[in-house]
């Protein structure tokens, strides 16, 4: 067995082990039960994904694929902040609605 097996074998391995990962995330951003851990899931998503395409540079020797995990590690980030956004206008605007209800009760 060479070296390069090992490795091979190790880099499947781990490949095998981010994608359980990431469909054990996919059922907690689905199932939730909280806004907070739905984000939080889809941002572990997003992380695994990035070791992935890592991995994958790794066993093919590409180099550029170091620079397609950077950028979806940018996309990523962006897509969490908006998600928190969203969530957040739309908490805050159910509570100035409850806040009203409450004084014309």
């Amino acid at each position: 067995m060479s070296v390069w097996d090992a490795y091979s074998t190790l880099y499947i391995a781990v490949l095998c082990v981010q994608t359980v990962l990431i469909i054990a995330c996919f059922i907690r951003a689905v199932k939730g039960p909280s806004i907070a851990d739905r984000i939080v899931a889809i941002n572990m998503i997003g992380t695994q994904i990035i070791i992935m395409i890592c991995v994958v540079a790794l066993m093919l020797g590409q180099g550029y694929l170091a620079d397609v995990a950077l950028i979806y590690a940018m996309i990523s980030f962006l897509a969490v902040v908006v998600l928190c956004k969203v969530y957040m206008g739309v908490y805050l605007e159910r509570r100035a609605q409850q806040e009203e209800a409450q004084r014309h009760a």
